[in-house]
C-alpha cells in the first residue's frame, strides 16, 4: 500500500534511504544537501534504522569512509553537493574503479568562484567521467523512486558502480511536495539485504587497491567499461520490476508531446517540468513541439535518445553547465556525437541557461522553441550557442 507524504527533495531521498536499509552513512553537511543527512541522522538516533552514521571531517574522508564500508560488504550511502563533490572528486574514481556499489545524493549546485549556493549543474557534470552511474531527477517522486532503485542497479553483480542521484539545489531539495512512498515491507520485498561478491575479510584476506602499472591498468578500466555497457541491461530489467510494484514507469529517456514533433527541448532535471507545461501551451496554438528528458546520464542512453527524437527536424539543447573552451557544453556535446554516430540530420543549437540558479521562466523556453520551430522550417541555424538570461 502506498501513502501520500508531504516532502521535499531531500526528505524524499532521506525517506527511501532509511526504507533502503542502509548499513553505513557517511557525510559530511553542506548546503543545499545538508538536511538531506541531517534528516537520516535522526532516523539513525530515533533507532529508525539500524545503521552507523560516520562523522567526518570532509567530504573527502566521506567517500574514503564509504568505500571502506562497502568493500567490507555494507549498503552505503552518502550525499554532497558543489565544493564538497569537488573535493570527492578523487575518491569518486577510487570508488568506482573499487567497484563499491555506494549511492550518492546529489544536490547539484555550483561551483564557486565567486561562492554560489544556488542550483546548476557544475559539480555533477565537473565529474561525468568518474565511472559512476548519473540519474537526474525531475521532481522529489522521481527522486524518491530512483534512490530505491539506484541501490538495486548499483549491487546487481553485473554492474558493481556506484550510482549518483541529482536533483536541482533548492530547486527540488528545498521544495515540498506530494510524494507518494511505498510500505517498508514493499521496499524490502523489491530491495532484500546486499548480498556482496567479495568482501574484505581478516580471515580471508585478498588485495585492494594494489599499484597496476601498464601490464594491467587498461584491462581493468575495460572491466569498468563493460559494466556501465552491461549497467544498460540492468537498469531496464529494475525500471521493469519497480513498474510492477508502483505502478510508476520509469526509463533511460522520457519524453513529452514527440510523437509529431517538429521541434524539441532536450533538458535534464527540473527544467523538463517547465519545458513541458510551456510545450503543452504551444501544442494548444498549433505549434508542434516536444520535449525530451534523459533521466540517465551515464552510461549515456543513445539508442533510446534517437528512439525518443524520431523525426524532429530541429533540437534545442539545453545546459546547466558551462564547458569552457568547448565548441559545445557537456549534454549537448553527447547528443550531437550521438547524432553524428546515428546518421541523423537534426539542426540543432545549445543554449546555456540557469548558471548560479539564474531562473529560466516560460517566456525564455517559449522563445527557445519559436527558434526551434524556425530552424526546423528554414534549416538554417544561426546561432549555434545561445546565453539565456545573461545581461551582457
Amino acid at each position: 500500500m502506498a501513502r501520500l507524504m508531504g516532502l521535499t527533495g531531500n526528505e524524499a531521498i532521506a525517506y527511501a534511504v532509511k526504507q533502503c536499509n542502509v548499513d553505513v552513512v557517511a557525510a559530511y553537511p553542506i548546503t543545499p544537501q545538508t538536511i538531506m543527512v541531517e534528516v537520516i541522522s535522526e532516523y539513525v538516533h530515533n533507532g529508525e534504522i539500524n545503521a552507523e552514521f560516520i562523522c567526518v571531517e570532509s567530504e573527502h574522508s566521506a567517500m574514503s569512509a564509504c568505500v571502506g564500508a562497502s568493500l567490507t560488504g555494507a549498503r552505503v550511502f552518502t550525499a554532497t553537493a558543489s565544493q564538497g563533490l569537488a573535493l570527492m572528486h578523487e575518491m569518486l574514481y577510487i570508488a568506482s574503479g573499487l567497484r563499491c556499489p555506494i549511492v550518492m545524493g546529489v544536490a547539484n549546485r555550483a561551483l564557486s568562484a565567486p561562492i554560489n549556493i544556488h542550483g546548476d549543474h557544475s559539480d555533477m557534470m565537473g565529474s561525468r567521467d568518474c565511472g559512476w552511474i548519473q540519474i537526474y531527477a525531475e521532481n522529489a517522486q522521481e527522486a524518491y523512486d530512483w534512490i530505491i532503485q539506484a541501490f538495486k542497479i548499483a549491487e546487481d553483480p553485473r554492474v558493481l558502480l556506484p550510482v549518483s542521484v541529482n536533483i536541482d539545489g533548492f530547486i527540488l531539495s528545498h521544495s515540498m511536495e506530494g510524494v507518494s512512498v511505498l510500505d517498508d515491507e514493499d521496499v524490502l520485498s523489491f530491495l532484500p539485504p546486499r548480498k556482496p561478491v567479495i568482501t574484505v575479510d581478516p580471515d580471508k584476506p585478498i588485495t585492494v587497491g594494489a599499484l597496476c602499472l601498464p601490464d594491467y591498468y587498461f584491462e581493468i578500466k575495460f572491466q569498468q567499461i563493460q559494466a556501465l555497457k552491461e549497467a544498460y541491461n540492468v537498469i531496464r530489467e529494475v525500471n521493469r520490476e519497480y513498474e510492477k510494484l508502483t505502478g510508476r514507469r520509469y526509463d533511460f529517456v522520457d519524453s513529452y508531446a514527440m510523437d509529431d514533433a517538429d521541434a524539441a527541448i532536450v533538458c535534464l532535471g527540473s527544467t523538463a517540468g517547465t519545458a513541458k507545461a510551456v510545450a503543452r501551451w504551444l501544442r494548444s496554438e498549433g505549434k508542434k513541439v516536444g520535449v525530451v528528458k534523459p533521466w540517465v546520464y551515464r552510461p549515456f542512453p543513445e539508442e533510446e535518445l534517437i528512439k525518443a527524437l524520431g523525426d524532429v527536424k530541429a533540437l534545442a539543447v539545453l545546459d546547466k553547465a558551462c564547458s569552457f573552451g568547448a565548441p559545445f557544453n557537456a549534454l549537448c556535446s553527447d547528443i550531437i556525437a550521438t547524432l553524428y554516430r546515428y546518421g541523423k540530420d537534426i539542426k540543432v543549437f545549445n543554449c546555456l541557461y540557469g548558471l548560479g540558479g539564474r531562473d529560466i521562466t516560460p517566456n525564455d523556453l517559449k522563445a527557445i522553441f519559436n527558434d526551434a520551430l524556425e530552424i526546423a522550417k528554414t534549416g538554417i541555424v544561426k546561432e549555434y550557442m545561445k546565453f539565456i538570461g545573461v545581461r551582457e
